[in-house]
Formats: structure tokens, C-alpha cells, sequence
């Protein structure tokens, strides 16, 4: 079994190049190996390692830059994949594209299903649905995982990351109240991933019952100010140097940014859950592993 995974330098990407190995072999690929806004060089890729299966962990997940770039957005979250798909496709492949929340617009009040009206309110959220619907329209073998509020050890620029960073560095952090989802942590991610991956392989090519799109996250939900607290709570038990002393409550209209967010961004784990057969981990038992894993790590590193 050959597996072409994308995004080995992100977050997700990172941990699923552990994780993706009992599948068989893994070629895995970065921004400097593989430029995703060049169609021809994700062909060349795709047909040097013919995979039977393409694990597209790539994105383009630059939020608030995304509203001036959107031109580069839609080439990385949105042409890409549907080339991916069209090739896959081509080699009687299969393809597992992750996507996100982002593209609702967060209006709900209950977690959101796989079958409920996508509207994405912002051009990140628009780009990763051209994705998903490049992805539905040229592979009869594919998987769209959504999820939501990312974090890991790998890659940079995540939430935990930063409010690590910044309780190291003040006394007081602001952080917005009132936009409520699932933290998710990519280890949880990697596996699903994993157990889709081997169930897919199972599927006659023409036929596949997994087909479809797929909500995973941790399970529970919380305001990112009550993901803060957390991680603050969790991290000073470990021992991690902290300076903060307050985090305060914020609502969105007084932190804006370029990039609308969902206020609600809660993902139903129903459907996903009776293929996996299992309970989804609780969110701050994810929180909990990573950040005694950033630690251990860091302690090996000083």
C-alpha cells in the first residue's frame, strides 16, 4: 500500500507522518518539496509515487491573510485538492481531504451535521468548500474530514502554542468569549484518520460505502476564553513558566479582525462515531497529553 501524505510540516501533516506507517508506505511532502498553487507539480508527484491512497493534510490556513490572498487561498485549499481528487481518480485511488468548520457560518445553536447548508462567512472558509466540492466532483473514493480548533506539538501558530507563549510573557491576557467550538488535537485526528484509512482500503473501488464527508472532533465544547483558562490550569500544573495572572473575557466586537468567525462552531461526531465504533476523547484530555508532551520535549531539548 502506498500512501502520498501532504503537509508534513504542519500541525496535522507532522502527526500523521507517525501515525500513517502501519498503513504501508508513506511519502510524505512539504511546502519546499511539493508547491500546491502548481497544478503540474502535484501531477508529476501523484504520478511518480502512484498511491492507492492520497492523505491531503495541506492547507492554506492563514485566516485574516486569506482576505487579501485570496487568489493563492483558492489555488492551495481549492484547486489543488480537486486536481488531487481528479488523479486519484485516474489511478482507482482513494482520497482523504481534510476541511474545516469554517465553512458554516455559525449560526446554529446545535452541533452542526455533515448534511446541513455550508455558507462560509469568510474567504478561508469559501476556499476550503471549493475543496470539498472538487474533491466530491472528480474521485468516487473519497473521504472529507471537517474539523475544527487545531493544536498539536507540530507545526506552528496554534492556539495552545500562543497562549503558552504570551502567559510567559504578561500578567494579563484578553481573550474573546463569545465564539464557542470543540478544540481538537491532532494525535485524535492522526488516528481516525488512520482507522478510515484502513477501513477505505477494504472498499471495492466502485462501490465505496465510506464515501462521504465526516465531522471528527474531540468531544465537548467550550468558549476559546474557557479553552485559556484551561490550558493556563494545565500547563502550571506541569510546571511550565508562567507569568499571567488574570485572563479577561472579551466579546468579538471588541477584538476585530480581517476575517469573520463563526460564533458557534460545534460539529456533530454522530455519523463518524458508528464507523469508529468508539467514544470520541474529551477535549481537555487532549489538551492534557499534548501539553505533557511539549513539555517532555522541551525539557529533553534545554
Amino acid at each position: 500500500m502506498r500512501i502520498l501524505l501532504t503537509g508534513i510540516g504542519g500541525q496535522l501533516g507532522g502527526e500523521l507522518q507517525q501515525i500513517l506507517t502501519p498503513l504501508g508506505e508513506v511519502t510524505g511532502v512539504n511546502r519546499q518539496s511539493l508547491d500546491l498553487a502548481q497544478p503540474t507539480q502535484i501531477r508529476q508527484i501523484i504520478g511518480e509515487v502512484k498511491p492507492d491512497i492520497i492523505v491531503n493534510a495541506a492547507a492554506y490556513t492563514a485566516v485574516d491573510k486569506a482576505e487579501t490572498e485570496i487568489e493563492l487561498a483558492n489555488a492551495i485549499n481549492g484547486n489543488a485538492p480537486t486536481i488531487m481528487a481528479e488523479e486519484a481518480h485516474k489511478l482507482g485511488a482513494a482520497i482523504i481531504h481534510v476541511s474545516t468548520d469554517y465553512v458554516f457560518d455559525g449560526q446554529k445553536n446545535t452541533p452542526y451535521k455533515e448534511d446541513d447548508t455550508t455558507n462560509p462567512i469568510n474567504a478561508y472558509g469559501r476556499s476550503k468548500l471549493l475543496g470539498e466540492e472538487g474533491v466530491k466532483s472528480h474521485c468516487h473514493r473519497y473521504i472529507i474530514l471537517r474539523t475544527a480548533w487545531v493544536y498539536s506539538c507540530y507545526g506552528n501558530g496554534n492556539f495552545v502554542k500562543t497562549m503558552l507563549r504570551l502567559g510567559a510573557e504578561r500578567e494579563e491576557i484578553r481573550v474573546v468569549v463569545d465564539q464557542v467550538g470543540t478544540p481538537t488535537w491532532t494525535r485524535d485526528i492522526a488516528q481516525a484518520i488512520l482507522q478510515l484509512g484502513k477501513k477505505i482500503t477494504l472498499d471495492i473501488p466502485d462501490n465505496s460505502s465510506l464515501t462521504g464527508i465526516y465531522h471528527f472532533t474531540n468531544s465537548g465544547a467550550i468558549s476559546w476564553y474557557d479553552f485559556a483558562v484551561s490550558i493556563f490550569e494545565e500547563a502550571e500544573k506541569l510546571g511550565f513558566p508562567l507569568k499571567v495572572q488574570r485572563v479577561i473575557p472579551i466579546t468579538t466586537s471588541e477584538y476585530p479582525t480581517p476575517a469573520a468567525r463563526p460564533a458557534y462552531s460545534v460539529l456533530s461526531n454522530q455519523k463518524i462515531s458508528k464507523i469508529l465504533g468508539n467514544n470520541l476523547p474529551y477535549w481537555r484530555n487532549g489538551l492534557r497529553q499534548m501539553l505533557q508532551q511539549l513539555y517532555s520535549e522541551s525539557v529533553i531539548s534545554s
